[in-house]
């Protein structure tokens, strides 16, 4: 079956290529097609939503696309495995989001959370995205935007996939711990049909006893033309292969008792493998009226193993804890709409209509193993799941210093779970449906003084893990209530800093939890968050440029206990030195406080600050063709100790009697130097 999902990444590649060459054919009718360059402000709906460019993540450190989402105020994203390969785990807005069941991730509007995922409802892996081939993220807090649905509660962020490369590409890097990563990437076209080709090899063992082998292969292919002068169609194809081992996640005591190191493993055998084929169609049509009529759809095959062992020797103490997830999908879906502007009643305004749905097809299966061998099966079903999600949003300004956005979204679901293992004790299966009406209205008023205030209110929702909605009496999906008010302020002029303020809240109705890792359901109550967020961004003076963010949050349930591992303060802060030699500097900070790691809070985790320094010069040396382009990175430049992921939960080494409730860490990369050189072309 992975062979399908390899044909179907390289076929899309030959798709665009031979696209490419299409461009050229003599025979096919030329037309000229007049060119503007607008350049302006994206307009926003609320204080809190950004578009991050290219440029403000160039100087991230390479090998892990979840590095560019600390650009994002408030989102963190840490390793949650002791070893790459797996989701990050994602924390924003007082949420523990673990693999992405409150953020909502998509690639040019494919979504990439997976619903009923074997391992956790909503995983988002980030891994089949190549950063350089990113021409910037749009980035969303709280639930008012009627475009996104599902997971879509602390926020939403979509990966913009450039259509074309200026210049062609080459690149090699290396690094400790036998890292090493090399890149291709061009455009063979670039005027009628534009095309981008993109490929990435990765590979590395980290700081880990037991060497983390972790290789990674992606490629990437996207064709975009105007089959008439106003319209746009675009074809995007990508595949992903990845294995990796993992340490695991390392129980604090032994540490200190000296048994076990810091980077090292009680069960070695741990780690995964994945695989991932894409596609997706981008096409709108633009009327001569100031209408536009659009239309997307994509496809994608997934293929998942992971086996973990978090509670070590706690239910089995001759062979121990290990599971294997296994997840097996075919997901496809896409939306049509149309959005037409003009004036009513003498007030710009614009009203888009849209239909948004999605079909998820799963084999998913829970079973025990130890060393990778299978022992059994706990859980074993096939899941057919779907959404219908109609929408519509108007815009209007009825003055020049008042704008108003707001509209209505429809959630429809269908759940259908058929066991497969008879013979299990958790036998999850059955049909059934389950629906929503989601109101979003958006205030913004100004600038006054170069300042726009925003007043906002949105509800959202994730689903629940289908082996859990189809239980009687379940609520399968989950409302959020979303708040927001805020502002935005360029107080000393347009190239200054820009300074964005905002207080937020967020309301979550009771759900059910699907655990993945025991295959049982836990019910969680009702919870509240509130908290504030302070950003800037943009030029200090001259070549010194600054961007950070400051985030605060409270979290807890409605019955006053708190919510475990939800963060409280993070903080983010670069600095970056444009030289006039063609050298540029970024010396950057990440913050995470301390957070509760059980409901009386009577365990934290603690807190950490990791700083990393990058280096990118432009070598002064006349080449042929093409420039060349040094670059370093220096991650955790302090080499402090500091925890990623943390829990706390019982488990029981072999040499223990009984179970021990403890923390479990997953160490943070010592020091690491990484650095390569690129060839343009």
């Amino acid at each position: 079956m992975w062979r399908l999902g390899w044909w179907v990444g390289m076929g899309t590649m030959v798709l665009c290529s031979g696209m490419a060459a299409l461009a050229h054919d003599p025979d096919l009718p030329d037309v000229e097609v007049s060119e503007v360059s607008i350049e302006a402000d994206r307009p926003v709906a609320a204080s809190s939503q950004q578009f991050i460019p290219d440029k403000e993540y160039v100087m991230q450190p390479q090998g892990r696309p979840a590095q560019v989402l600390r650009l994002i105020p408030g989102l963190v994203a840490v390793e949650h495995s002791g070893g790459a390969g797996k989701a990050d785990q994602y924390f924003l807005r007082g949420f523990d989001a673990d693999h992405g069941t409150d953020v909502a991730f998509f690639a040019d509007g494919m979504p990439i959370n997976l619903r009923s995922h074997a391992h956790g409802q909503g995983y988002a892996d980030l891994n089949f995205i190549i950063p350089e081939t990113i021409e910037g993220l749009d980035a969303y807090k709280g639930a008012y935007h009627v475009e996104f649905g599902d997971f879509n509660t602390a926020g939403a962020v979509n990966f913009r996939t450039r259509e074309v490369v200026r210049e062609g590409m080459v690149q090699a890097a290396g690094g400790q711990f036998d890292t090493q990563r090399y890149l291709l990437m061009l455009s063979p076209t670039k005027d009628k049909v534009r095309t981008l080709l993109a490929a990435e090899g990765y590979y590395t063992n980290g700081p880990f006893q037991n060497d983390n082998r972790y290789f990674r292969t992606n490629l990437l292919g996207k064709a975009t033309m105007n089959p008439t002068p106003r319209s746009e169609l675009s074809l995007t194809g990508t595949f992903q292969k990845s294995q990796w081992n993992a340490s695991g996640e390392t129980p604090l005591r032994a540490v200190q008792d000296g048994t076990l190191d810091r980077f090292g493993a009680i069960d070695p055998s741990e780690g995964g493998n994945t695989i991932r084929s894409t596609a997706r169609l981008n096409y709108h049509y633009d009327t001569p009226s100031g209408g536009r009529f659009f239309a997307n759809a994509y496809g994608q095959y997934y293929k998942f193993d992971l086996f973990t062992n978090f509670t070590l020797f706690l239910n089995d103490p001759v062979n121990g804890d290990g599971i294997q997830q296994s997840d097996r999908r075919v997901m496809y879906g896409g939306d049509v709409g149309y959005r037409q502007a003009g004036r009513v009643v003498n007030m710009e305004s614009a009203a888009t209509v849209g239909l948004q749905s999605r079909v998820d097809n799963i084999h998913a299966r829970l079973g025990t193993q130890t060393k990778r061998n299978p022992l059994g099966t706990t859980i074993d079903s096939d899941i057919l799941e779907a959404s219908y999600s109609p929408f519509v949003k108007l815009d209007v300004q009825p003055t020049p210093w008042m704008r108003l956005a707001g509209g209505l979204r429809s959630e429809l679901f269908t759940f259908d779970v058929h066991n497969r293992c008879p013979d299990c004790t958790e036998q999850p299966a059955g049909r059934t449906n389950s629906g929503l009406v989601l109101p979003k209205a958006n205030v913004i008023l100004g600038p006054w003084f170069r300042t726009e205030f925003f007043a906002n209110y949105g509800e959202g929702f994730h689903s629940n893990d289908a082996r859990s909605a189809v239980v009687p009496g379940s609520a399968p999906l989950a409302r959020a209530k979303t708040y927001e008010v805020g502002l935005r302020s360029k107080p000393w002029g347009a190239e200054g800093l820009e300074v964005i303020a905002t207080l937020w809240a967020i309301d979550l109705q009771s759900e059910l939890l699907f655990v993945g890792d025991g295959g049982t359901t836990e019910i969680r109550g009702a919870t509240r968050r509130r908290g504030v967020e302070v950003a800037a961004r943009g030029q200090i003076v001259g070549p010194l440029y600054f961007n950070g963010s400051v985030t605060w949050s409270h979290a807890e349930f409605t019955n006053g206990d708190a919510i475990p591992l939800a963060p409280e303060l993070t903080g983010y802060g670069a600095l970056i030195l444009r030289w006039p030699e063609g050298l540029t500097s970024q010396l950057q900070a990440t913050y995470m406080g301390v957070r509760p790691l059980t409901e009386d809070q009577s365990i934290k985790s603690p807190s950490w600050l990791d700083f990393d320094l990058s280096e990118r010069y432009q070598i002064p040396v006349k080449l042929a063709h093409g420039r060349l382009e040094a670059f370093l990175f220096v991650q955790n430049l302090l080499n402090t100790k500091w925890e990623q992921a943390v829990f706390a939960f019982e488990s029981r080494l072999r040499s223990e009697a009984a179970g021990v409730t403890d923390i479990h860490f997953v160490p943070g990369n010592p020091r690491m130097v990484m650095g390569g050189l690129a060839w343009y072309f």
